[in-house]
């Protein structure tokens, strides 16, 4: 039987790369997860995913080159050929084979694959019969004779037998048109809705099918949309590494990075629990290492001594240029600009007035006045004429929460065991007070006293913890952008000039009261931070190392502490938060979302 022919359109060009068979698989079994995978080059590791390299780990040893097929005949001896790639420029296709038996002058082709056989109406899925098929269309074309095809379901260890008919070939060939015509026509499919296809999705976490959904897509059925499922937050399972002795070295040692320092023992993480890397000071990193946290994508930033966020190295960075295209044509697109700035201004200071209504500690009337000139900047900053009036708007908002910031600090009273209280007590749970018969330290004499906002450099204590949360949370979010694909040094608000994260800037500003300032009104008010832990001089205020230690834990506390997103009702970690809300900028940017969803807590 002659095969059917592939579809002409749309025409390809010499540029054009041929479609992996596998990427077909995708299409068939989520059109949104072909485009993503293959069209804007996502990718991300699940257990599922590590479990199919491994049940291809023999398929891909290398065994007997695959024969010439005019030196076949009908008696020719079996022969096994792994990990076979054949492409075709004609049908503009590629595919790695993962067997190729060659018994009675032909070829059976087999195609390994995780988890059991189907049972019920079907032996074989559709998309790993398409696949299948295009691999054996693929040995055709290059003048094979294809017996037949059978897939290996390694959990259940059953081969199952797969017939090429017309009809398949003429699907499996529609199929491979339909991608090449997604791919062509550039536009995003719309996600899935409350589809048992997603929970398992490696590429959930930047589909967000039911996030966008939630937000106001129709979905791909034209169904109404659904409260989101928790599916696209996954748990924390790896951490910042954050070094800052001076004289420490960083070493590679088998899967784990070994930190060596003078006057201490070797300390040891393992290369899979760690998500980035920060290097405080004159830390020594080795090349090993360095080449080492490239290949697995784990980001390496660079600070001061004192945290100033100055660099970050990783390796060739994501592949999706798609949406590095909409960010640039957004940038140099001056209304859109302006209205996602006057958003991003309103919103920060929504979230200043919530810190102000959480841990006034002050005359209540006082903080009606404070919160009454605060609202009006946020309305005001929702109709802003021009950039200009918009920068005014955000200082008077910011002056009127910096005047007010004094009356959120409250240091513990006489008698409290400074250091002791637990961190981010919940709101108006008092500070635990010391037993009774037990040593305390006397308190504070002078309270952490703070008039006005100043920076480059510090000039008090308050300064300095603000100056270094924010330097720190502009490297979650420099991190977190770039990992999304997008550029952190081309922004819509802030100004972009050399060095400096301007897009990581501007997504930071909301985030700059909830999790930076809370971080040092907690410490203040715990007394877990002290006058002593800091050294002031001509050069303005900084935090000793001990202190800049406790000062980095707590605020990887506040990170990994929980919150219910008020668009989507489940619970995250605010590091997991991060991540989602730059990932939702990449949805807004590609014309998934009207608007982009700032982060509001109540």
């Amino acid at each position: 039987m002659e095969p059917p022919q592939a579809t002409p359109e749309p025409t390809l060009r010499d540029d054009v790369p041929l479609v992996p068979a596998r990427m077909v698989n995708e299409y068939v079994y989520c059109k949104r997860l072909a485009y993503l995978m293959w069209g804007q080059a996502e990718w991300t590791d699940t257990a599922d995913t590590a479990e199919g390299r491994y049940v291809h780990r023999r398929a891909d040893r290398p065994g007997a080159p695959l024969p010439a097929p005019e030196a076949l005949d009908a008696g020719y001896r079996l022969v096994v050929s792994r990990s076979v790639t054949l492409s075709s420029e004609e049908l503009g296709l590629v595919a790695k084979i993962d067997i190729a038996e060659i018994r009675d002058g032909g070829v059976t082709v087999v195609d390994y694959k995780r988890g059991k056989r189907p049972h019920g109406t079907v032996d074989v899925w559709e998309p790993e019969k398409v696949q299948l098929c295009l691999q054996a269309l693929l040995l055709e074309a290059h003048g094979y004779t294809v017996h037949g095809g059978m897939i290996w379901f390694a959990e259940s260890r059953e081969r199952v037998g797969v017939s090429f008919d017309h009809d398949l070939r003429a699907r499996s060939l529609e199929a491979l048109s339909g991608l090449r015509r997604l791919v062509a026509e550039g536009t995003i499919p719309p996600p899935l809705v409350d589809s048992p296809k997603c929970p398992r999705c490696a590429l959930v976490s930047v589909c967000l099918p039911d996030e966008v959904n939630c937000l106001g897509h129709p979905g791909a059925d034209g169904g109404e949309p659904v409260s989101p499922r928790p599916i696209a937050i996954p748990i924390d399972e790896s951490f910042p590494l954050v070094i800052q002795s001076p004289l420490a070295r960083v070493g590679k040692d088998g899967d784990r990075l070994r930190i060596s320092e003078e006057d201490g023992p070797d300390t040891f993480a393992r290369l899979i629990d760690i998500s980035d890397v920060a290097l405080f000071g004159t830390v020594n990193l080795t090349s090993p290492a360095l080449t080492t946290l490239m290949d697995r994508g784990v980001p390496v930033t660079f600070h001061t001594h004192g945290g100033w966020f100055y660099g970050m190295a990783s390796g060739l960075g994501h592949r999706n240029v798609e949406v590095r295209t909409a960010q640039y044509a957004m940038s140099f697109d001056q209304a859109r600009c302006l209205a996602f700035a006057r958003s991003l201004v309103a919103a920060k200071i929504h979230n200043q007035r919530t810190m102000v209504r959480r841990n006034w500690r002050a005359d209540e009337a006082a903080r009606g006045e404070v919160m009454g000139r605060m609202a009006v900047a946020a309305r005001r900053a929702r109709r802003a004429q021009d950039g200009a009036a918009l920068l005014g708007l955000e200082g008077d908002g910011a002056s009127a929460y910096f005047r007010a910031f004094a009356s959120l600090l409250h240091p513990p009273p006489r008698g409290t065991r400074l250091g002791h209280a637990a961190a981010f007590p919940p709101e108006g749970e008092a500070v635990p007070e010391a037993p009774e018969g037990e040593a305390v330290e006397p308190a504070m004499r002078l309270p952490f006293q703070f008039d006005k906002r100043n920076r480059r450099p510090p000039l008090d204590p308050v300064n300095a913890m603000l100056s270094l949360g924010y330097a720190m949370l502009t490297r979650h979010f420099t991190v977190a952008l770039a990992s999304v694909g997008l550029d952190p040094f081309r922004g819509f608000f802030h100004t972009s000039r050399y060095g400096r994260p301007a897009l990581a800037l501007d997504l930071m500003e909301p985030f700059r009261p909830i999790i930076a300032d809370s971080v040092v009104l907690t410490l203040v008010n715990t007394g877990e931070i002290r006058p002593s832990d800091f050294i002031s001089g001509a050069t303005g205020t900084a935090l000793t190392a001990s202190g800049r230690r406790r000062f980095i834990e707590a605020f990887d506390r506040r990170l990994g502490q929980q919150a219910a997103h008020p668009l989507f009702t489940y619970h995250l970690s605010l590091r997991r938060l991060i991540l989602v809300q730059a990932r939702l900028l990449t949805r807004f940017l590609l014309g998934e979302l009207a608007a982009y969803p700032h982060y509001l807590p109540r």
